[in-house]
C-alpha cells in the first residue's frame, strides 16, 4: 500500500453516518473554549456531499434569525462527534444551492412520504479495537500423533510424533534381480558424475 494512503486509512472512521443531499440533519460538533470542551448541535438541510476518503465533506444550511448559515463539516472529522437523521428530504439534484435564494418555508425540502427516520451508518473498516485482546488467536504448528505400524512385522511400534505427516506403507513384491539392478544404477550414476567433474 502506498505510504500516503496507509497514513489517511489511519484517520478514517470505522463508521460514518450515511448523508443523502435534501434530509434535515442534526450535526454534534466538538467545540473547544480555552481548557473547556462542549458538545454544540448544528441543525440543518444538507446542500452538498463532495469528495470521498479522508477528504469527503457535507455542507448544511439553516436559517437563523432571518439570516442564511452554512457550515461544511469534515465526514472523518474527529470533531464530529455524530450526525442524526431529523427528516428525510425529497431532492432530484445533487447539489441544492437554489435554497440559497428561497426565505421561509420555501427553504426546505419536501418531505419524503412514509419515509422512515434510521441513522444509517456505513462500515468503512472493520472495527479491530472492539475486539479484546483475549479473542486473538495466535496460529502456532499443532504437533500430531500417528501410529506407524509395519504390517509384515509381528509386534507394534509405539506412536511417533510428527509434525503434520502422514505415512503410507506400500509392500510389494520384488525380485531379487531387480533389486540388484536398483542397486547398480545409483552406481553408474555417480561414475558419469565424476566423469563429467573431471
Amino acid at each position: 500500500m502506498d505510504i500516503i494512503k496507509s497514513i489517511e486509512h489511519e484517520q478514517l472512521k470505522n463508521k460514518i453516518p450515511e448523508l443523502k443531499v435534501g434530509n434535515t440533519v442534526r450535526v454534534h460538533v466538538r467545540i473547544k473554549e480555552g481548557n473547556k470542551e462542549r458538545i454544540q448541535v448544528f441543525e440543518g438541510t444538507i446542500i452538498k456531499v463532495q469528495g470521498g476518503g479522508v477528504n469527503q465533506t457535507f455542507t448544511v444550511r439553516k436559517i437563523s434569525y432571518g439570516v442564511g448559515v452554512e457550515k461544511t463539516f469534515l465526514v472523518h472529522s474527529p470533531l464530529v462527534e455524530k450526525v442524526e437523521l431529523v427528516r428525510v428530504g425529497k431532492a432530484r439534484r445533487a447539489r441544492l444551492f437554489y435554497l440559497r435564494d428561497r426565505v421561509g418555508k420555501a427553504a426546505k425540502t419536501k418531505e419524503m412520504v412514509g419515509a422512515r427516520i434510521e441513522d444509517r451508518e456505513i462500515i468503512v473498516k472493520e472495527e479491530l479495537a472492539e475486539k479484546p485482546m483475549a479473542e486473538e488467536v495466535v496460529e502456532t504448528p499443532v504437533k500430531e500423533t500417528t501410529e506407524v505400524s509395519v504390517e509384515s512385522a509381528p509386534e507394534e511400534k509405539p506412536a511417533v510424533e510428527t509434525e503434520n505427516v502422514v505415512v503410507e506403507e506400500v509392500v510389494d513384491t520384488v525380485s531379487e534381480e531387480t533389486v540388484e539392478d536398483v542397486k547398480e544404477e545409483p552406481a553408474k550414476e555417480e561414475e558419469k558424475a565424476d566423469k563429467k567433474a573431471e
